[in-house]
């Protein structure tokens, strides 16, 4: 059970109790956890540590995609596209309960515009020219392309092209200035949160006690090859050794390297925000598919149904690592204008905002390359200055998080002088193991596992969880019932999350152990019902709750723009 505020939590406990291991692991995000597990499968003494929550930096700010990344073979990252088309293919497989395939249509105004424009970015400026519209036979060379690069994985249909009156047809309220549509196919992932608490859950079953992993702990300094960490909850320091240090910190890589002793500048990365919008018309509209294309200014940009509300992004600016960022009001009038210029007759206003969040992306440093084309790729940097070898990670996305983690996880293998005996390649993700594809494989399941519960109920938390739906299933009671202010859980549900997944604060229950907060409609009374709900589970009396629910609200305000005292609406101005 989870102790009280200012007492030593069991997972720090772990680490201060035996404060040593072969490689330790700063930074919490998908790439970290993917790394960790890599290494706990191939038996190797690891540790991770994070600042703040498991993926609450750039991995919680995402577009919700996992994706070939077509846009990147104007930039000549061939590379890169086959093998994030790879992983897709991979993923789809490895974690079916949370990416699934996702039909993506482009809206195309022109027929050859940018065919010139796109080979001299690519071969001359380098992403400095200002970029321009992709037109039908640009856009049509790439997805012959990205169809190469996909032949082989089998998990999604080739692309097809549209003229305008079949296009219209299958989506009537789109711009009827549009010349054509492009469709294919990526993918799509419901619960980027839970599909990372997943990759640890594996990390920290496959190492056992030599696979141990903490947030709200940091890389606070280093000195005679002792890296000293920090429990944010107490501000107690305590040293910890290993024998190789990874820095996976994302934009925040540069950092956490001055924070042990060493300045460097590899980080440049730029600011993406998105709004979450409650709008049936709109979510109809897109016919279940993501509408993804270029807006006037370049931009690639998305509107994208998700968990019955739509999903609209991104933006694509430099940012500062060091500073707080949310999303601002001249970006949520870029994404009206973007949503008018595909859907003219549908109006979107600040009243459909339920949710707005904002990241940072761990690109490299760039000089003068204009943001939407800094490449998307990795790299690994290693320092010996420090006591012990330092590996930093440079860049890395969602969709490449396993490729990336046996990458750094091999050169760090090589330093340890061992050598990979598993391979993730092929290894089925949490939830993923046993999950039933088709319809009927699923009525199966449902069946069997309900032992008299609701099947809707079941069916839910199959959703949610995947397979791992049979924990769930095991610690509720018999008589479950729902929370009044929180529809579809109850509080054993909440209960067993706070139990299980180091949760530390409410907004760690609402914002990433489950979408209670992304779907919208948050309001005081909600706050309260879920932190009462998981007070017992983790020893908070009623000071503790008003103070995580005080955290909660203002986080809320703050980061995502959402004001709980008014029912959950989007704050203007």
């Amino acid at each position: 059970m989870h102790v009280s505020p200012g007492s030593l939590r069991p997972n720090v406990a772990r680490l201060r109790e035996r404060p040593n291991a072969e490689v330790l692991v700063i930074g919490g995000g998908i790439n970290g956890i993917a790394t960790f597990r890599d290494l706990a499968l191939q038996g190797v003494d690891v540790a991770l540590v994070e600042r703040g929550d498991f993926v609450s930096g750039a991995s919680s700010a995402s577009s919700h995609m996992i994706h070939g990344g077509i846009r990147y073979l104007e930039n000549g990252e061939f590379r890169l596209v086959q093998e994030s088309v790879a992983e897709r293919n991979r993923l789809l497989r490895t974690a079916p309960h949370y990416v699934r395939p996702l039909e993506t249509t482009i809206p195309i105004f022109s027929t050859f515009s940018g065919l010139l424009s796109a080979p001299f970015r690519l071969l001359v400026t380098h992403g400095r020219g200002k970029p321009r519209e992709r037109g039908a036979a640009l856009i049509k060379m790439g997805l012959v392309m990205y169809d190469t690069f996909s032949r082989d994985g089998g998990q999604v249909p080739r692309h097809r092209f549209l003229g305008k009156k079949k296009s219209l047809s299958e989506l009537p309220a789109m711009n009827d200035g549009i010349k054509y549509t492009a469709t294919y196919y990526d993918a799509s992932m419901h619960d980027p949160e839970r599909l990372a608490l997943d990759v640890l859950h594996d990390g920290e079953l496959a190492g056992g006690d030599r696979a141990r992993a903490a947030n709200y702990v940091s890389g606070a300094g280093m000195q005679g090859g002792k890296v000293t960490l920090r429990d944010e909850t107490t501000g107690e320091d305590f040293d910890f050794t290993a024998k190789v240090v990874l820095n996976t910190s994302g934009p925040w890589t540069d950092i956490t390297n001055s924070a042990l002793g060493e300045q460097t500048r590899y980080m440049g990365g730029t600011k993406g925000s998105h709004v979450v919008l409650d709008h049936p018309e709109l979510l109809a509209a897109t016919a279940g598919r993501e509408i993804f294309f270029e807006h006037s200014d370049g931009r690639i940009v998305l509107i994208y149904p998700l968990k019955g509300r739509v999903l609209v992004g991104t933006t694509d600016i430099d940012a500062d690592p060091s500073q707080p960022v949310v999303c601002t009001d001249d970006e949520v009038d870029y994404f009206f204008d973007l949503v008018g210029h595909v859907f003219p007759e549908i109006t979107v206003d600040r009243s459909h905002i339920v949710y707005s969040f904002s990241g940072i992306r761990p690109l490299p440093h760039h000089d003068d390359t204009a943001p939407g084309f800094v490449s998307r790729d990795y790299r690994i940097v290693q320092s010996d200055t420090l006591g012990v070898p330092v590996l930093s990670l440079v860049g890395g996305k969602w969709t490449t998080f396993r490729a990336l983690a046996e990458h750094l996880a091999n050169d760090t293998l090589a330093l340890l002088g061992k050598q990979r005996s598993v391979s993730t390649e092929t290894r089925q993700i949490g939830g993923g193991v046993g999950f039933p594809a088709s319809p009927n494989a699923r009525k199966r399941w449902i069946t069997e596992h309900a032992d008299g519960r609701d099947a809707g109920r079941v069916e839910s938390l199959l959703d949610r969880y995947g397979t791992r739906a049979v924990e769930i299933l095991e610690a509720l009671p018999e008589h479950d019932p729902e929370l009044t202010d929180l529809p579809g859980y109850s509080a054993a549900e909440l209960s067993y999350l706070a139990h299980s997944e180091q949760i530390v604060h409410l907004d760690d229950l609402l914002l990433r152990r489950t979408s209670i907060a992304f779907v919208g409609g948050l309001t005081v009374q909600r706050i309260s019902a879920a932190a009462g709900a998981i007070a017992d589970a983790l020893g908070w009396d009623e000071a503790t709750q008003t103070s995580e629910i005080e955290r909660t609200i203002a986080l809320l305000r703050n980061a995502h723009r959402i004001d709980t005292t008014k029912g959950g609406t989007f704050i203007t101005g």
